[in-house]
């Protein structure tokens, strides 16, 4: 094996769970590859749902990617097919030890764009404390969180995406998956009672709200002791760990739309590491990427470093759990059955631009119906695009 110098350059997201575990991973690697150094950057998060991994991969060598991108990647062939560079035994490890949907979701047009480095999906957060402090109980329905909601306790993310993928929690939940059609996202009965539902818990929280995205969410309730429940938003496992914020958060499966029924189902979010198809030192970017997702690393060094990991081993991990408010342990459920979002090339579009519709619909009420009609016209144009 060679022992040139070799550098990569890596691309991820402006947070501790996004950037701190893959510096710590990196730093690692090079240790145990002393002629490879890899440095990473990183984006905010709203640039990280955005920029086009095209343009991305011209210029960094690895890439952490969001899931929806991996229609797009298979049309552009901007990043690597790993199932092309991967052992065979490794693919089906990671396969067999899936998050929910997360392998699938990097999986498109009989290919493997990337792999499920960090799983995510929403989930519901607490203040024990603050609750304690006010002797109430976790909700268990739709009428408890309105009523908590009532009481000024409640807060969960409202910017465009965050409404676009509760909207499709809430259609999920209502038991029709959205985008199942080629002319519709969802059908009108279905879609109506999808928004009422969620403008009649909108209209209860502060509308700081439509403003903040799931970190700023989790930071107003651990910076203030105001906000004792969140019902439903993209889980981050730092806030669960000792020492990460001012106060602690526990972690939950998400309430019953009615006593007795099933909890919600939310959209599956996530990352995976991706490798760019012009980098020129592949067989050391995918050995990388191998050490990055394998089930020791995930288990260990990569969540020690903040992350939140991908393979089901870590998730089960009896450490991890104690490190974590039993955040893992806890949110499973939910990520089990999290509904996987289209991923076809033109998805993008329509994830940039349904959002805002929704959002000034919770904000300022409006017609259900003519609401739908807009976002099936979105969602026509958007399959349309090649």
């Amino acid at each position: 094996m060679s022992t040139e110098p070799i550098h990569l350059k890596g691309i991820t997201w402006n947070h501790s769970r996004g950037y701190v575990p893959m510096t710590a991973t990196a730093q690692r690697f090079s240790e145990l590859n002393p002629h490879v150094t890899i440095s990473w950057e990183k984006r905010s998060l709203q640039q990280f749902a955005d920029e086009s991994i095209q343009q991305l991969a011209e210029r960094f060598d690895l890439l952490v990617i969001d899931h929806p991108w991996a229609g797009f990647a298979a049309r552009t062939g901007s990043i690597l097919p790993l199932d092309e560079h991967l052992p065979a035994d490794f693919l089906a490890d990671q396969q067999a030890n899936t998050v929910g949907h997360s392998f699938e979701s990097y999986s498109f047009s009989g290919h493997q764009w990337a792999l499920p480095i960090d799983a995510a999906t929403p989930v519901a957060a607490s203040r024990p404390d603050l609750l304690a402090q006010h002797g109430l109980a976790l909700p268990e329905t739709f009428d408890d969180l309105l009523a908590l909601a009532d009481r000024g306790l409640v807060a969960f993310s409202l910017i465009p995406i965050d409404t676009l993928m509760s909207f499709y929690m809430f259609c999920c939940s209502l038991g029709e998956d959205p985008c199942q059609r080629e002319n519709e996202v969802v059908s009108e009965a279905v879609g109506v009672q999808a928004l009422q539902l969620f403008r009649q818990l909108a209209s209860k929280v502060d509308p700081a709200c439509f403003h903040r995205n799931p970190i700023q969410v989790y930071e107003a309730m651990t910076q203030t002791d105001t906000l004792a429940y969140c019902p439903f938003a993209y889980g981050y496992s730092n806030y669960a760990r000792r020492g990460y914020a001012r106060r602690l958060l526990h972690f939950h499966d998400m309430v019953a739309l009615t006593p007795g029924g099933t909890r919600l189902r939310s959209t599956l979010g996530g990352t995976g590491l991706a490798i760019s198809a012009k980098c020129a030192q592949v067989e050391t970017a995918v050995r990388y990427a191998e050490f990055v997702a394998s089930p020791a690393c995930q288990q260990t060094l990569y969540f020690d470093n903040g992350g939140q990991p991908g393979h089901l081993a870590a998730w089960q991990d009896e450490h991890v759990n104690q490190q974590s408010s039993n955040y893992f342990a806890a949110t499973l459920p939910a990520l089990q059955r999290a509904f996987l979002r289209p991923r076809y090339h033109g998805h993008m579009f329509f994830q940039d631009h349904a959002g805002e519709p929704v959002r000034q619909y919770l904000m300022n009420g409006g017609d259900e119906k003519a609401l739908l009609q807009e976002l099936n016209e979105l969602y026509v144009r958007s399959r349309a695009m090649v």
